[in-house]
């Protein structure tokens, strides 16, 4: 997987260089780089059709947002269905015959000896998990289209925001911009990162891990109790759900102090877990514990990648264009972007 994010990043970067001294809306851009990668992770040798899937699934999020909510009756809306229902329902049709295409395609390859499995890429686990001899543990074909809305979520829509509010906060605080750019030339000089390398990015993984903080990908987390636990003096029943506010805990100046609001790297020196002096647990961006997002070092891994070639080639400054207007689409989204100027370094 780590090529293939490297290959997209100098992909975007290349385009970049027509850009120099120039406003460019990196937010954009991250959506590419970020649709790419999953397309090429995901899917291998079936890119392009993976990439025509996660187009349908981004159109079938913006539908779903749009109409979140709006009030339905329950019978009457199944009778009478809007233009954005009718829209929707097409749409994940047609993304359920991609998948039984893509399938079929990689079955009759296994079977005719063209092909020695189903693939070494993300759809050719699941697709291998779909043919298990074991009837409990094989995936259908709805759970491995479920399985791959989860992955564009955590591969696509989390990455693209992190990247974007990132550059925003590197290019407000060119201090620490600074000592990204040393720490990277320092680890990997002018070379590409690597697996062995992304974890020595200690400064970088501070200001990835600050930025989680001050804009999480979600505003809430749901969870569903399983047992009637006792949370203090609440007694919460089972099988009901709890919002947890996952914003407003981590902007929270009793477990983060006065300077909550601000961007501080720093406290994430000693590591997560001494980020805070009162509560390990204040700091959700993926959730905790074994309901915590799957695809979480798959999108930290992403954004690092990124985040190195960008520094490489380019310093930033905020172009006087940007307006600051963070808004809750999937994830929390610059609503009119994140426009820098570019300089070479």
């Amino acid at each position: 997987m780590i090529p293939s994010m490297i290959e997209c990043a100098e992909t975007m970067v290349e385009e970049w260089k027509h850009h120099i001294d120039k406003e460019l809306d990196v937010f954009e851009h991250f959506k590419v780089y970020t649709l790419d990668v999953i397309s090429h992770t995901a899917f291998g040798s079936s890119y392009e059709q993976g990439r025509s899937f996660f187009q349908m699934l981004q159109r079938v999020c913006e539908l779903s947002v749009r109409n979140g909510y709006k009030v339905r009756l329950p019978i009457i809306s199944k009778i009478f269905k809007s233009k954005d229902d009718v829209e929707g329902e097409r749409l994940e049709k047609r993304m359920r015959e991609c998948f039984i295409e893509i399938i079929r395609t990689r079955e009759e390859k296994l079977m005719n000896g063209e092909a020695e499995g189903y693939g070494n890429d993300f759809l050719g686990l699941l697709v291998k998990a779909k043919n298990e001899p074991e009837k409990a543990q094989r995936l259908s074909v709805d759970d491995i289209v479920d399985e791959c809305k989860t992955f564009y979520f955590a591969g696509h829509e989390t990455t693209n925001a992190l990247l974007a509010w990132t550059m925003f906060l590197l290019a407000l605080h060119r201090e620490w911009q600074e000592e990204a750019r040393k720490e990277v030339f320092k680890v990997l000089g002018d070379k590409n990162p690597t697996m062995e390398s992304l974890p020595k990015l200690r400064t970088m993984n501070m200001i990835i891990n600050e930025c989680l903080r001050l804009y999480p990908p979600a505003m809430t987390l749901s969870r569903q109790v399983q047992k009637e636990t006792r949370l203090g003096s609440l007694v919460l029943p089972s099988r009901i759900r709890v919002l947890i506010p996952t914003l407003a805990v981590q902007h929270n100046t009793e477990l983060w102090g006065e300077d909550a609001d601000v961007f501080k790297p720093e406290r994430f020196a000693e590591g997560v877990g001494k980020a805070t002096e009162t509560n390990s647990g204040a700091y959700l961006p993926f959730g905790l514990g074994p309901r915590s997002c799957v695809g979480m070092n798959f999108a930290l891994n992403e954004a690092k990648i990124a985040l190195s070639i960008i520094l490489q080639r380019f310093s930033f400054t905020l172009s006087p264009s940007y307006s600051h207007s963070p808004i809750q689409f999937l994830t929390i989204n610059p609503q009119h972007g994140v426009q820098l100027i570019l300089h070479p370094v």
